[in-house]
C-alpha cells in the first residue's frame, strides 16, 4: 500500500506547507508491519509555537507523535487522512472527504 502515485487536494496544497507534506508521506513510507488504506495525521500547535504531528491508524493500531519547533511560518491545526485506493494515494483534509 501507499507505493503508486500520490496525490494531494488543493485545499492541502494551499494550507499545508510543503515541509510538512513531505514529511508525512515519509511518516507512511518509512512504518514498519502492515498499512491500513486510511492514514490519519493530527497537526497542532504546542506551547512555544511548536508543531505536533500524530501519524495514527486503526487497523493494526499504530500511533506516533512528532514534535518540531520550525523556524519557517505559522505551525498549522488541521486532521488529515491519506487515503490508498488500490491505484494511487491521496492526501487530504479532512474537511475535503
Amino acid at each position: 500500500m501507499f507505493d503508486k502515485k500520490k496525490y494531494i487536494t488543493r485545499g492541502l496544497a494551499s494550507e499545508i506547507p510543503l515541509f510538512l507534506q513531505i514529511f508525512m508521506w515519509q511518516c507512511i513510507d518509512e512504518m514498519k508491519g502492515k498499512k491500513d488504506y486510511l492514514q490519519i495525521f493530527r497537526l497542532s500547535v504546542t506551547d512555544g509555537n511548536g508543531q505536533k504531528v500524530v501519524h495514527s491508524q486503526e487497523r493494526p493500531r499504530y500511533k506516533k507523535e512528532y514534535l518540531f519547533y520550525l523556524a519557517f511560518d505559522e505551525p498549522v491545526n488541521a486532521k488529515i487522512y491519506c487515503i490508498d485506493d488500490g491505484e494511487h494515494a491521496t492526501m487530504l483534509l479532512a474537511d475535503e472527504y
